[in-house]
């Protein structure tokens, strides 16, 4: 695999995304280091080639957004919007991530070794979601498809909004959002949960996890019901 290095003490970041953007069939064989990140806002967004990238510090805004195909990972912390957007590829980022984690995900699977924001997994549509540590609240609000992970706990409002995507906690709920309960675990949920849990590198038992998901009693415009759900 061929390496090559981006200083951002010295190069741009929209020179490091000018690279990444260049043709898929170049991209594949690459190993990008990002080193001296300090933060910076849009790291290795809009990437649409199966190249991998290593962020070697921490990232500001929408880090990993809009993914496609891409391998990223950020060795610290990422700011609001990590992995926006993302349509597939593997984003893992191994510290904590700020707000709106994930949002809008259509695919993909995103890795978070430390706690996440507020709002993770927001409007998610159909991508994966694991976090090591716990989440804040509103995470997975509107989710429509897709599936979240959670080791840790949740706090309030979890799932508020949710339709088809389904969530995994292992520990506390501090409340459940509008219209989201909590159901039995299935087999389905068991081999979903064990496998989701190997891609993301952790080893807790499957059984451990709660399921929440829709009750689905807003999936329809209910007239009488005075805006008391």
């Amino acid at each position: 695999m061929e390496c090559l290095s981006f200083d951002l003490s010295s190069a741009t970041v929209r020179q490091l995304n000018q690279h990444l953007h260049g043709p898929a069939l170049e991209l594949a064989d690459q190993h990008v280091e990002v080193f001296n990140p300090d933060g910076a806002h849009n790291l290795a967004v809009g990437i649409n080639a199966p190249v991998k990238v290593t962020i070697h510090g921490h990232a500001g805004y929408y880090a990993a957004g809009m993914n496609k195909f891409a391998d990223v990972t950020i060795e610290g912390s990422a700011s609001t919007g990590a992995a926006e957007n993302m349509m597939s590829g593997k984003v893992h980022i191994k510290g904590f991530a700020s707000n709106s984690a994930g949002a809008s995900a259509h695919g993909g699977l995103l890795v978070i070794d430390g706690d996440a924001g507020l709002r993770c997994g927001i409007s998610l549509k159909g991508g994966d979601i694991v976090v090591g540590g716990s989440v804040g609240s509103f995470s997975g609000f509107m989710a429509q498809a897709g599936r979240m992970v959670v080791c840790g706990h949740a706090g309030d409002a979890l799932g508020d909004s949710l339709y088809e995507a389904v969530i995994y906690v292992r520990g506390d709920i501090k409340s459940l959002g509008a219209d989201a309960q909590i159901e039995p675990l299935q087999d389905a949920d068991l081999s979903a949960l064990t496998q989701l849990l190997q891609d993301a590198g952790f080893d807790h038992d499957p059984h451990s996890f709660k399921r929440v998901a829709s009750s689905r009693s807003l999936y329809h415009w209910n007239a009488d019901a005075h805006q008391e759900y």
